[in-house]
């Protein structure tokens, strides 16, 4: 425990600048119905490049673009129920102008697991991330906006696994209207979440494909698609390309992403999946 309480006082190499980067649990960019089991610890460290290599400097709130983005992030369960499970957690953003003042972001996610009150029940999650703690101004087109890192997302999922064909997932997510903006600076705060995935046991028990989609015209809609590989029992890597749907956006590329998992069972001290 001491060696992960180091490792994230070390963790300070992470990125901002309006994406969905600080995470509660995930599928590729966009939350899940997951939630981490009571006293298991997550540490994700996530790497964004952009398809483009070279920055540019731009207009309004973001500022230069950068070439490529780490997150690091750390998530707990905290209760000790079956079928009401809570999460909580945080990332360490820098890396990205005057964000890097207030790098703190929270999450936290409140749920019940699929089958919970029988075979049909759909897993059920509310939450909310990108819980900054600085209050900002409106972001308008080829003007700087008031340093502001409430993003504030809050959303509501639900999942079912359909035999064969996998996990589908629909919800519905809505964040702060003066930060998420089009290309044009028009409020674009919610949109629908979609994701389909599998774990391809045909192939290897080890092997998950996703298509993930976020829906909305600001920085946080994208279509993501890729494929995790299961390493070890508590720990997996994530390959997969992040496309925005706004592709007028300044300062906003598409992305390809590693995202890396680690689970630690603090109270039984077995690594959990």
């Amino acid at each position: 425990m001491k060696k992960v309480i180091a490792a994230l006082a070390a963790a300070v190499i992470i990125f901002s600048g309006g994406m969905a980067f600080a995470t509660p649990s995930t599928h590729i960019w966009s939350p899940s119905t997951d939630i981490q089991p009571y006293g298991v610890f997550h540490l994700t460290s996530d790497i964004y490049v952009t398809t483009k290599g070279q920055d540019q400097q731009v207009g309004g709130a973001l500022g230069a673009r950068p070439q490529t983005v780490t997150n690091l992030g750390f998530t707990v369960g905290v209760l000790p129920f079956e079928k009401v499970q809570l999460e909580v957690g945080f990332d360490h953003i820098a890396g990205y102008g005057t964000y890097d003042a207030y790098p703190i972001y929270y999450n936290a996610k409140l749920g019940i697991p699929e089958g919970a009150f029988g075979d049909f029940f759909p897993a059920l999650a509310v939450g909310g991330y990108m819980l900054g703690t600085k209050t900002g101004g409106e972001a308008r087109v080829n003007e700087t906006a008031k340093l502001g890192t409430d993003y504030n997302i809050l959303y509501a999922k639900a999942a079912k696994t359909i035999g064969p064909a996998g996990r589908f997932s629909v919800g519905y997510y809505k964040g702060n209207e003066r930060l998420l903006v089009d290309e044009n600076g028009k409020s674009d705060e919610a949109g629908i979440l979609l994701c389909w995935e599998r774990t391809m046991s045909e192939i290897s028990d080890n092997l998950w494909l996703a298509i993930d989609y976020m829906g909305g015209d600001s920085s946080y809609g994208a279509l993501s698609y890729g494929f995790s590989w299961k390493f070890a029992p508590n720990a997996s890597v994530i390959f997969a390309y992040v496309d925005q749907n706004n592709d007028k956006l300044s300062a906003v590329e598409d992305w390809f992403t590693v995202q890396v998992d680690i689970d630690f069972d603090v109270f039984s001290g077995k690594k959990e999946k």
